[in-house]
């Protein structure tokens, strides 16, 4: 674990304008900066970075956070690689962790990373030389410019090249960066050799989401197998969580609110090459959900592109189980099946990027494809062939969390099978059925206004240096807004120059996260900045409403007392004192004198 420390040491050098403005154009707007929102589409800003607060808000689609949260969110980083990446910016050194096994944030990262980017710097050396390997990019349309922009290299034949770059090639740990092999034991010494993984290939560089190297992809040149072969999985890379192409495509993406998602490292090059340039491949695996969910926060439409053969649809079949549970309302999965003589490279380069979108505008949504797939192994004509796709099909549609879209499916489900609406929802139930309410019709239902140790916490979180103003021997409320409430004065009043930034990172995971953002409800960091909300009147009034409730909990303790003939003399006259003060109080305040003997 990165140390909490240093984290909020870190979020007092960063600031989150500068952190956001090299993502998102900002304008400033009275103490703030605001912009269109980068996490969905807008035409009007609604995305607001508060440099006081060091926390951006979107009144739009809620997206809020620090620093942090934001390149996590905008980046797609991990927690401790958001941490690394803003650490960089401002000259620090995330301190070393330990751990009893290798992981991607470990101490061992920036060591690995600086031998991938030496491996990286030869094989785009070696390209150069190679007649062989830039004819083949050349008959495949790659033009230097985008060789150049892929980071294309070249691996040539030998087994033991990459001497030549590691002066320790036979360190055990440069195998931790899956360059290099060591045979099986061998001969009456029983020793190993050592060898490059990558010989006579063209060689993909597969970035992060900061444009660090991670691994490579390497395609044979000429005759040999495998065609394709990747690094294995190594402390800085996991397959299941990675995509080619997408630190290039990123900006790309989010301009056209769409992902394409191919098989292929030349499928990814060849489209960019002809101007489609927000395409990304898996990386020799399955589509994850973590792939999925990667991808539908960066866009609202996923496009999975796929041969149009059995082994296409047989992979597309597969997105599209692993895509059902992490689909959103709002978000579109869709499915292009490409003529089966053609993959995305071919088809490209064939029909240009005006053919191959006229083929995205037909792709087809993930529930034509789902229930188009299911029925064409039945006889849809028959009750049995119809029964027989509605249990194919309840597992798959009961795995949909997202309301609507569920919703929406559950019926056409029905249509297909000519079921109504009430035996549907009896055969398949809604994740969450909505539950019946107990009011009349036509009766507005309003939620329960927050308790005030609620509205405190809020105007506490965005206005820090009141804490100091609120008298801790009131708050003694039970539930978890008063137990956050005490725990958020507690940091502020440790140091008042802390902001609101920081204490969204210190309270990341804890019990009190969830009643700090209820806290943080929209209208009232809209208010906040407003000269006509006087913030300190509002907490002064909060605190006296906290006050008399401390002082009534405490008279109906003393008058239980009373009632049980336990009381002391003293607690009889404390008793008399506050009856008295809680009666003038209902008639207006009571004299401050009268407070200060309570």
């Amino acid at each position: 674990m990165i140390p909490q420390e240093f984290i909020q040491s870190l979020l007092g050098r960063v600031d989150i304008v500068d952190v956001v403005d090299r993502h998102v154009k900002l304008k400033k707007a009275g103490a703030n900066f605001s912009a269109c929102c980068p996490f969905h589409n807008e035409k009007t800003p609604s995305f607001t970075v508060s440099p006081s607060k060091q926390f951006y808000h979107c009144f739009g689609c809620g997206a809020h956070g620090n620093a942090v949260g934001f390149l996590m969110e905008y980046s797609g980083l991990a927690y401790p690689e958001a941490i690394r990446a803003l650490a960089e910016t401002v000259g620090m050194t995330v301190p070393e962790t330990r751990s009893s096994a290798p992981h991607p944030g470990g101490a061992e990262a920036p060591r690995l990373a600086a031998r991938m980017m030496d491996a990286l710097a030869y094989y785009r050396a070696e390209l150069k030389k190679s007649k062989a390997a830039i004819d083949y990019l050349k008959g495949r349309g790659v033009s230097g410019e985008i060789a150049a922009r892929y980071g294309l290299g070249f691996a040539p034949d030998g087994w033991q090249n990459l001497e030549a770059v590691f002066t320790d090639y036979g360190n055990p740990s440069l195998k931790d960066t899956g360059l290099v092999i060591d045979s099986e034991p061998e001969g009456a010494e029983k020793k190993s050799r050592r060898y490059d993984r990558f010989r006579n290939r063209v060689m993909f560089p597969i970035l992060d989401a900061r444009g660090n190297v991670i691994g490579f992809g390497g395609r044979v040149i000429g005759a040999g197998e495998p065609k394709y072969l990747n690094s294995p999985e190594t402390p800085l890379f996991e397959k299941g969580r990675e995509l080619y192409g997408l630190y290039q495509a990123r900006r790309a993406i989010r301009d056209a609110n769409q992902v394409i998602v191919v098989e292929g490292y030349m499928d990814v090059v060849a489209l960019a090459q002809h101007g489609v340039e927000n395409a990304v491949a898996t990386l020799g695996t399955a589509t994850t959900p973590f792939h999925v969910a990667k991808l539908l926060k960066l866009a609202d439409n996923v496009v999975f592109c796929f041969d149009g053969d059995a082994a296409g649809r047989k992979a597309a079949w597969r997105a599209l189980e692993i895509s059902l549970p992490v689909l959103a309302d709002g978000k579109v999965v869709s499915f292009l099946f490409l003529p089966p003589e053609d993959d995305p490279d071919t088809y490209v380069r064939r029909l240009g990027k005006a053919g191959f979108d006229a083929a995205l505008e037909v792709a087809k949504p993930l529930s034509q494809f789902l229930f188009a797939e299911l029925a064409s192994h039945v006889d849809m004509a028959t009750e049995e062939g119809r029964a027989r796709f509605l249990a194919h099909a309840k597992p798959l549609v009961a795995q949909i969390e997202a309301p609507a879209l569920s919703a929406m499916l559950r019926r056409r489900l029905g249509e297909l099978a000519r079921l109504d609406a009430e035996e549907i929802q009896r055969l398949i139930p809604a994740r969450e059925p909505e539950r019946r309410s107990s009011q009349p019709r036509g009766r507005a239902v309003r939620a329960p206004a927050p308790p005030a140790e609620s509205k405190l916490l809020g105007r506490i979180l965005v206005r820090p240096e009141l804490a100091v103003t609120v008298p801790v021997d009131v708050l003694n409320g039970h539930g978890p807004e008063a137990a956050a409430l005490l725990a958020v004065l507690e940091f502020f009043r440790a140091d008042p120059r802390r902001t609101l930034g920081q204490a969204s990172a210190y309270f990341e995971g804890s019990e009190y996260q969830a009643p700090i953002a209820e806290a943080l409800a929209e209208p009232l960091l809209n208010q906040a900045d407003s000269p006509d909300f006087d913030l300190a009147a509002e907490i002064s009034g909060l605190v006296e409403k906290l006050r008399a409730e401390h002082l009534a909990r405490r008279r109906s303790e003393l008058a239980r007392l009373l009632d049980a003939g336990t009381a002391t003399p003293e607690q009889e006259a404390e008793y008399g004192r506050l009856h008295a003060s809680l009666a003038t109080a209902k008639s207006g305040n009571p004299p401050a004198e009268e407070r200060s003997k309570l």
